[in-house]
C-alpha cells in the first residue's frame, strides 16, 4: 500500500479522527530539503481531523551559529550547563527555527501560533554544578494548547520554558515533547530524527514492548549508539506516562510520516506499552493458574492437554494476561527459528472474562513479539474457534504444509484434525 492511497488510510480515520499526535522534530531535519514534503504530511493529518502539535529541537542550528560567532556554546542539547551567551543563541536559533515552521504551515494553508506553554524552572545545582539557564518542565499549560487544538490551530512549541518571572530557560526539547504529550494524553508521540530508528548492536528495532526496551537501556546501553540514547530513554519516558505508542523515524524519507502512522510496517522504531501493562511472560509460580485456566478447554477438546512437565519445558513461551494481579486469560509463542515461523498456541481467555476483547489483544500481542523476532509468518492450529481466528486475528486457512516438519510430526500423531491458519507477517 502506497501511504498515499485514500483507500489504506481509510481505515485507520476512525480510531485517529480528534485525536493528538505530538510530532518532536530535531532542529536538523526543519532545515532538511524533505522539510516541505515533512509539512504536507502534517497537512493531511489536519484534513483528517488529526490535532498536531509541533515541538522542535534546535541543537543543529545551536552548534552552526555558536561556530559563526566564534563561541563555544556550552550546552547545545538541552541537558547541560547553560551560560547566559548559550541561552542567547539558543533563543536566536530556537526562534528562527519556529518562524520557519510557521512559514511552512502557513504555505499549506494551516494555522499556527507559537504559545508560550511550557512553564519551566532552573534545573538547578547537581552534584555542586550550577546548570544556570537549563530549565526543566514544572508544567504543560493544557488548558491553552488544549483550547488552540480545538479551533484548529497547530502550536508550535521551541526548546524554550518560562517561569513565572518571565524568564527564559533552555529545556531539551525530547523531554519537553514528553511532557506536553502527558499533559494532553495524546496517543501518539513521534520523533521526527535524521536517523532511521532505534539500532541496538548496529541492527533497526522496528517494534518493541516498552519493558523490554527499558531492559536494553539498564543491561545494553552501549549497544545503542549514543545519538539514539535521549530518544529511547524519552520513549520509553513517555510509556510509562501513559502514551500508547511512541515511534522514532526518519525525516529525510519522502512521505515518511504518513507511511509510519498509516501502515502497518511503518518505516522506523516503533514502541508500545501493553494496555495497563496486563500482559506479562509466565513465570514458575504460573504454571497452575494456566492449567486451572485451561482446564476447561481441554475438557471440551478445544485445546490440547498440556502437563505440568511440558508447561515447565517451554515456560518462556507462556505469557499471562491479568487483571489486579490475578491470570485471567494466557498464549503461547512457539518459535521455528529455522522456519522463520511461529506459533500462537494456548490461546485462552476465562469464562469469567469473556467477551472483554482480551483475546483480540493477546493474538496482537503475539504478532507483534513475533514481528520483534523477525518472523516471517505465524500459525496457529483450531479444532473449534478458527472462525476467531479468521475475523479478529486476521488468519488465513492454510494446510498441514504450512507447518514446520517438527510440528508437522506432532500434528499427524495428534489425530485431532485441526484447522492449521495462517498470517503473513510483513
Amino acid at each position: 500500500m502506497k501511504p498515499t492511497d485514500l483507500r489504506g488510510i481509510l481505515q485507520y480515520i476512525p480510531q485517529f479522527r480528534e485525536k493528538t499526535f505530538v510530532l518532536a522534530i530535531d532542529g536538523a531535519i526543519v532545515t532538511d530539503e524533505n522539510f516541505v514534503m515533512l509539512l504536507q504530511d502534517v497537512a493531511v493529518l489536519r484534513s483528517l481531523s488529526i490535532r498536531v502539535v509541533i515541538v522542535h529541537g534546535a541543537s543543529a542550528q545551536i552548534k552552526a551559529l555558536a561556530e559563526k560567532q566564534n563561541v563555544t556554546p556550552s550546552n547545545a542539547d538541552g541537558t547541560g550547563i547553560t551560560d547566559a551567551a548559550t541561552l542567547q543563541i539558543a533563543m536566536d536559533a530556537a526562534n528562527r527555527l519556529t518562524h520557519e515552521i510557521l512559514e511552512g504551515l502557513a504555505a499549506n494553508d494551516l494555522r499556527a501560533v507559537c504559545p508560550n506553554a511550557l512553564v519551566a524552572h532552573p534545573l538547578g545545582i547537581i552534584q555542586g554544578v550550577d546548570h544556570l539557564f537549563t530549565g526543566k518542565v514544572e508544567r504543560v499549560d493544557t488548558e491553552l494548547l488544549t483550547t488552540l487544538l480545538a479551533h484548529g490551530i497547530v502550536p508550535v512549541i521551541p526548546p524554550l520554558g518560562f517561569d513565572g518571572d518571565g524568564k527564559t530557560y533552555r529545556v531539551n526539547s525530547d523531554g519537553a515533547a514528553v511532557a506536553i504529550a502527558e499533559a494532553l494524553k495524546a496517543t501518539k508521540l513521534i520523533y521526527v530524527t535524521a536517523l532511521d530508528g532505534i539500532l541496538v548492536q548496529g541492527r533497526l528495532i522496528r517494534q518493541m514492548l516498552v519493558a523490554d526496551l527499558e531492559s536494553v537501556l539498564a543491561l545494553q546501553k552501549n549497544d545503542i549508539a549514543p545519538e539514539q540514547l535521549s530518544k529511547a530513554t524519552h520513549a520509553v519516558a513517555a510509556s510509562k506516562a501513559g502514551v500508547p505508542r511512541v515511534h522514532v523515524i526518519n525525516g529525510k524519507v519522502d512521505e515518511g510520516l504518513l507511511a509510519e502512522v498509516f501502515s502497518n510496517e511503518g518505516i522506523g522504531t516503533l514502541i508500545y506499552a501493553n494496555e495497563y501493562q496486563q500482559i506479562r511472560r509466565a513465570m514458575k509460580k504460573d504454571v497452575r493458574a494456566i492449567q486451572l485456566l485451561t482446564k476447561q478447554g481441554v475438557e471440551t477438546s478445544e485445546l490440547v492437554k498440556r502437563t505440568r512437565a511440558m508447561i515447565e519445558k517451554n515456560l518462556a513461551d507462556y505469557f499471562i494476561f491479568e487483571i489486579d494481579k490475578n491470570p485471567v486469560a494466557c498464549v503461547a509463542l512457539h518459535v521455528f527459528a529455522e522456519q522463520k515461523k511461529g506459533e500462537l498456541a494456548c490461546l485462552y481467555v476465562s469464562q469469567s472474562h469473556e467477551n472483554r476483547g482480551i483475546g483480540k489483544k493477546l493474538i496482537q500481542f503475539i504478532e507483534n513479539k513475533a514481528k520483534e523476532m523477525n518472523l516471517a509468518e505465524l500459525i496457529a492450529l483450531s479444532t473449534q474457534t478458527f472462525a476467531y481466528f479468521q475475523s479478529k486475528g486476521g488468519f488465513s486457512e492454510g494446510t498441514p504444509d504450512d507447518l514446520p516438519p517438527a510440528r508437522r510430526e506432532k500434528y499427524d500423531a495428534s489425530g485431532r484434525n485441526s484447522k492449521v491458519l495462517v498470517k503473513k507477517l510483513k
